[in-house]
């Protein structure tokens, strides 16, 4: 995720970045632009449009219009970015959930049971890695840089829910300590809730990746923009005549905007730039919890 400052205008203004959308947008907006030419050359110079001409009607058209599509793309904004800050605040739970099990696990066990400390150590940033990478659709990569632990996989079955095979590690080591008179009924209870949590959060984020914006909107949307865009030089252009042009453009580039940051942060767990940090939360993770149960 981009990291800005906020107050710095020259930044906003004037540097151009790889989420830009001018950038990307640049080679339809002069496309438009030759086209809104050639509209406006000829009304003014082979139809002769005159004063009693219905092409005059066309910017109240617009005018109606333009509020229809006003309303449309402040829904599809803000719906995408609901959805970001959704999935933001899942990835905020899972580093809460991440320390109360560290912190619960640090209370129940004592010190000198290095292994068990050793194995939430490890294994609990594990999950949050695992479910970046699920998230993101890759194979998921973690080693065991210490050596293989006892209860952790030293090899996790990728065709399978990854996330799930370290939940089900991590039950079954607290499971393990119960049935070893470690904590006692109460306590595995406390520490069921944490571990419910985690497959809590990893549902709710799935349900986010793989339920996008209903494809029937979103074609309509772009459609309805570039009709909208399409028709505004030919009644603008007995107005304006060649200003229709840049004017066009313009209203082009607020509208195929709005259209492309919804696009971008409606799923957040990708790689672009404007996407959720995951991998620094992830790494955030794993120092806290090894100061917990260091």
């Amino acid at each position: 995720m981009k990291v800005y400052d906020n107050k710095n205008w020259w930044q906003f203004l004037f540097l151009i970045t790889k989420s830009d959308t001018l950038s990307k947008l640049a080679p339809l907006i002069l496309l438009l632009m030759v086209y809104s030419l050639g509209v406006a050359y000829a009304e003014l110079h082979y139809f002769k449009v005159t004063a009693d001409s219905w092409v005059k009607n066309l910017p109240q058209m617009h005018s109606l219009l333009s509020f229809v599509i006003s309303m449309l793309l402040v829904f599809r904004t803000n719906t995408a970015y609901d959805r970001w800050w959704e999935g933001r605040k899942l990835w905020g739970q899972l580093v809460n959930t991440s320390r109360n099990l560290a912190i619960k696990i640090a209370a129940v066990t004592d010190s000198k049971d290095e292994e068990i400390r050793k194995f939430f150590r490890r294994a609990i940033p594990i999950y949050a890695f695992a479910l970046k990478d699920h998230l993101q659709s890759k194979q998921t990569q973690y080693s065991l840089h210490e050596g293989e632990i006892e209860g952790l996989p030293a090899k996790v079955d990728v065709e399978k829910h990854v996330p799930n095979q370290i939940a089900k590690s991590l039950f079954a080591k607290v499971n393990l300590l119960y049935q070893g008179g470690k904590i006692t009924g109460d306590q595995l209870i406390v520490l069921n809730g944490e571990l419910s949590a985690f497959t809590d959060i990893c549902g709710a984020c799935e349900r986010i990746k793989n339920t996008p914006i209903p494809y029937s909107y979103s074609v309509f949307i772009k459609k309805f923009i570039m009709l909208y865009t399409l028709t505004l030089p030919i009644g603008y252009a007995y107005l304006l005549g060649y200003l229709a042009a840049p004017i066009v453009g313009f209203v082009f580039y607020v509208l195929a905007s709005l259209e492309l940051i919804a696009e971008e942060i409606e799923e957040p767990f990708g790689t672009d730039e404007n996407d959720l940090p995951m991998g620094k939360m992830s790494e955030n993770i794993q120092r806290h919890v090894g100061e917990i149960l260091e």
